[in-house]
């Protein structure tokens, strides 16, 4: 048995429409501060102040909170939400709605079609990629503020099957198509040092946050039955449970040397005690920690994302502009101290930026029947 000063712990890492004008209604900040470990790295991402980064996470967390009731009084004219310049944004496909969704506090927006038959339309795609999709139609998701499913596609590409999989999609409701010349992939990595642990001896992906009885993390990184070791390569744990493509989560049950711990992985910055995992929205802020570049913040562009990998396709995932490397995989992703997802894949870098994707945690937690750590 280690002392408590060498035991090792499971270190959570860092990693969650058309518009008509109307009048904003500012949301009251919340009191909580910014986590430290976050007030630098949303500086050097997101171009703020140490005080704007804690500003606008007391205003995301005020989002959070607000948006159960301004849903429930857009009621089945609910058209989407997201976060825009401080104000939590709703729309409605009633203008009789308007009103009510504005005395939550709320800012309404009318809107055309409802969040019900976006999404709708994204899961009639979802069920044609089922016989395969094409690699250069890189994926498609719900945008809630363009009241649209956007579909995207590499820029230049050609052939019939790229024509007739973006037309058959088009009839299935609200789509549209933008060009990208990204090509999305699983962030998994070779053996390399760092904070991390490893796959079968071999690969290495970033752990995700601490659950009873081990950690979650990302499907791609091992299968059910894979070994694996920290850091030191010590015995770690084995895979329970794993799901890729489809989806992309998975979970290790640690063995007795190892204690979960609901912190997360600061990277020389202090670290962040998970408080819960409420999910944070469209427009909101978002940081990421994992074993190859660190922290990095960005941005949620769109949730419910589905990405086509050359691996397969991969549906509810969450698109950002935070950016993430080979072997980030599987690190978790936090909106203040609100556990959000853990690292998929996506494209870029952290020297030239990119688009990186996540997993949403709560799916995970309820798939695998598993308790958060949280302190």
């Amino acid at each position: 048995m280690r002392s408590s000063s060498t035991r090792k712990q499971v270190l959570v890492a860092l990693g969650a429409t058309g518009l008509a004008a109307v009048a904003a209604v500012a949301l009251t900040p919340s009191a909580t501060a910014a986590p430290a470990a976050l007030v630098p790295a949303m500086q050097r991402d997101l171009g703020l102040s140490a005080e704007q980064v804690h500003q606008r996470v007391a205003t995301e967390n005020s989002a959070r909170s607000l948006l159960p009731t301004a849903r429930d009084a857009a009621g089945q004219a609910f058209g989407g939400s997201w976060f825009d310049q401080g104000t939590l944004v709703v729309g409605v496909t009633d203008a009789g709605k308007v009103d009510a969704v504005r005395s939550t506090g709320a800012r309404p927006a009318v809107v055309t079609h409802s969040a019900a038959d976006l999404d709708a339309t994204k899961a009639a795609i979802d069920e044609q990629a089922g016989a395969g999709a094409p690699t250069a139609v890189t994926g498609w998701y719900v945008d809630a503020p363009s009241n649209s499913v956007v579909l995207t596609v590499q820029r230049g590409a050609t052939g019939a099957d790229v024509t007739s999989f973006v037309d058959k999609a088009k009839t299935t409701g609200p789509v549209r198509v933008a060009e990208t010349t990204e090509a999305p992939r699983p962030f998994a990595g070779s053996v390399v040092g760092g904070n991390a642990y490893y796959i079968n001896g071999s690969s290495r992906c970033s752990v995700g946050f601490s659950v009873e009885g081990g950690f979650v993390t990302a499907g791609h990184c091992g299968t059910q039955g894979s070994p694996t070791t920290g850091s030191d390569q010590s015995a770690l744990g084995t895979f329970q449970g794993s799901s890729f493509p489809g989806n992309d989560y998975a979970w290790v049950a640690t063995n007795s040397s190892w204690t979960p711990s609901p912190t997360v992985n600061g990277y020389g910055n202090g670290n962040v005690t998970v408080g819960g995992s409420s999910e944070a929205g469209v427009g909101q802020s978002v940081c990421r920690s994992g074993s190859t570049t660190g922290w990095h913040c960005g941005t949620i562009q769109a949730t419910n994302s589905t990405v086509n990998y050359p691996q397969g396709t991969v549906t509810g995932l969450t698109k950002t502009n935070a950016c993430a490397e080979p072997g980030d995989s599987g690190g978790s992703w936090v909106s203040g101290d609100q556990a959000q997802g853990v690292t998929s894949g996506g494209s870029g870098n952290c020297s030239s930026g990119g688009t990186t994707y996540f997993q949403p945690v709560n799916e995970i937690l309820s798939v695998y029947g598993l308790s958060l750590a949280t302190g």
